[in-house]
């Protein structure tokens, strides 16, 4: 008994292609790999021992300091005029005013600009503000409703 494994036509005898894919030793990979990390991944993490403070029921609001720029360049700090050079001066006297004298980063100093304002102006107010100490700065644009 002989069988003919290639060649011609058809026959009794002729291997067929199989074109199906066998997924078997696929999935048998994969649940393999999945029981890896699933023991691998609870030992790669660690933790780390971290000293928080203590909650406190009285939470310290700070009020935010105004500066507005007008397109004349007039610049007002809540509501008073005042002028670059002085700026610093203004500012602290107005955080002493309102109980919140402390470091300058903690202070929040909050600059607004009308529409037509020049970009040097505008700037000019921001990067004084940051040389004098001041780093929490917030930029207020207009409601639009």
């Amino acid at each position: 008994m002989a069988a003919k494994l290639s060649g011609g036509g058809g026959g009794r005898y002729a291997v067929r292609q199989n074109a199906d894919i066998n997924v078997t030793p696929f999935v048998d990979v994969l649940l393999v790999l999945l029981i890896i990390f699933m023991v691998a991944v609870p030992m790669a993490t660690t933790a780390l021992p971290i000293d928080l403070p203590q909650a406190s029921k009285e939470v310290a609001r700070q009020e935010p300091v105004f500066i507005a720029i007008q397109t004349s360049g007039a610049l007002f700090l809540a509501g008073r005029p005042t002028s670059l050079e002085t700026l610093a001066n203004d500012l602290s006297a107005r955080f002493a005013a309102s109980g919140q004298a402390g470091p300058r980063g903690d202070q929040r100093v909050m600059i607004s600009a009308q529409a037509d304002v020049p970009y040097e102006a505008f700037m000019g107010v921001l990067n004084q503000v940051h040389v004098d100490g001041w780093t929490r700065i917030g930029i207020i644009n207009e409601d639009l409703h």
